[in-house]
């Protein structure tokens, strides 16, 4: 490879993407618009719980109990019901997502250190928030029936004494804002240079690069060059945007993170620029980019789903979605400060594809005029 004609190529293509606009806000703009926007609106995190309340006994112990709930931060009362048959209407209507049947005698049972039944009626539709819900409940009865039961002085036999590493505040977008960064510019950059060498063919310019001593390997690098550039400066924007719109702890070392994002650029790069060169339209292109990268690195990757709980056929497919190995690396250095010793296979991963996307590039890319 020659580095003055590859750096020809690269400064053509860096001249003529600036000229182009449309170019420059799907670089610059939407990733930036994509994280923030996506950071925000996607979460995990179940809150303000629609909760009605159906008092039969309507002591203060029960008063107190409906206080805690509200007091938790996860639960809001929206509706106090006065008879038995209110429960189908909020469910019905989703008025609310859980009913709390406070029967009579409650506080009696509950100070005589009886059983003190309590009901909860939960809206299943959404079957994650019905489960959260559930185990909220649980636990905040639970915890209320240790306060206020008599007898419970002494600790029990066993105790557990739980601690959260890594994320310690159990934010989702801890986790979502790191895997979100993997997601986009997998995409973008996929996007990107499956416009270059197709561009080439429809505005006719082909002839003139394929009159130029130029080879193959030389044109896919210097046109990589510029989009390279572009992607370092994305993720840049992209990590200052975790840490200092979303608080997003980055532990790890800086360093290490721009290097493996760099083999990941190259190979995300790269699979656009052979669907570039095999196609030879820009509309085609683009649309077979998109189809390639933005549902496999949303859904088989790892950031929505957990790959574990996949059918078979599907965990094997996921092996060949780059996304899968930055997501495990990104998270890996914001959350858990892990260095190469444990993030080595996918660093051999990313490596791998960026050498089978040069290659397959390579390849397609053809000089010749027909």
């Amino acid at each position: 490879m020659n580095l003055a004609r590859t750096w020809a190529v690269a400064r053509k293509e860096a001249l003529q993407l600036r000229r182009d606009r449309r170019s420059m806000i799907l670089a610059f703009l939407l990733p930036m618009a994509l994280i923030v926007f996506f950071g925000y609106a996607i979460t995990f995190d179940v809150t303000n719980i629609e909760l009605a309340v159906l008092d039969r006994d309507q002591s203060q112990d029960s008063r107190l109990l409906v206080e805690t709930f509200e007091s938790s931060g996860y639960f809001r009362v929206v509706s106090w019901l006065e008879r038995q048959s209110d429960i189908d209407r909020v469910l019905d209507r989703g008025t609310a997502r859980i009913v709390l049947v406070i029967p009579p005698g409650f506080s009696r049972d509950l100070r005589s250190g009886d059983a003190a039944p309590l009901q909860t009626l939960l809206d299943g539709s959404d079957a994650n928030t019905a489960t959260i819900a559930q185990n909220y409940a649980r636990a905040i009865i639970g915890r209320f029936a240790d306060d206020h039961r008599p007898g419970m002085a002494s600790p029990p036999a066993v105790r557990i004494e739980s601690r959260v590493w890594y994320n310690e505040t159990l934010e989702s977008v801890n986790m979502i804002v790191p895997g979100l960064i993997a997601v986009i510019m997998s995409i973008i950059a996929a996007m990107l240079t499956a416009l270059t060498i197709a561009r080439e063919w429809e505005r006719g310019t082909m002839e003139q690069l394929a009159a130029t001593p130029v080879g193959r390997f030389e044109v896919v690098m210097g046109k990589m060059v510029p989009y390279v550039g572009i992607g370092i400066v994305d993720v840049t924007l992209a990590v200052l945007a975790g840490v200092l719109i979303f608080d997003v702890p980055l532990r790890g070392n800086v360093f290490l993170l721009a290097f493996l994002t760099l083999l990941f650029l190259i190979g995300a790069l790269g699979l656009g620029m052979f669907i570039s060169a095999a196609l030879k339209s820009q509309v085609l292109a683009t649309q077979a980019a998109i189809l390639a990268t933005y549902m496999p690195a949303l859904l088989l990757s790892g950031f929505m789903f957990a790959i574990a709980n996949m059918p078979f056929g599907l965990r094997m497919i996921t092996y060949v979605i780059p996304a899968r190995y930055f997501i495990s690396v990104t998270r890996g250095i914001f959350l858990k400060d892990v260095g190469l010793t444990v993030l080595w296979g996918q660093a051999l991963a990313m490596l791998l594809f960026a050498v089978v996307g040069l290659g397959l590039a390579t390849r397609n890319f053809r000089k010749e005029i027909a």
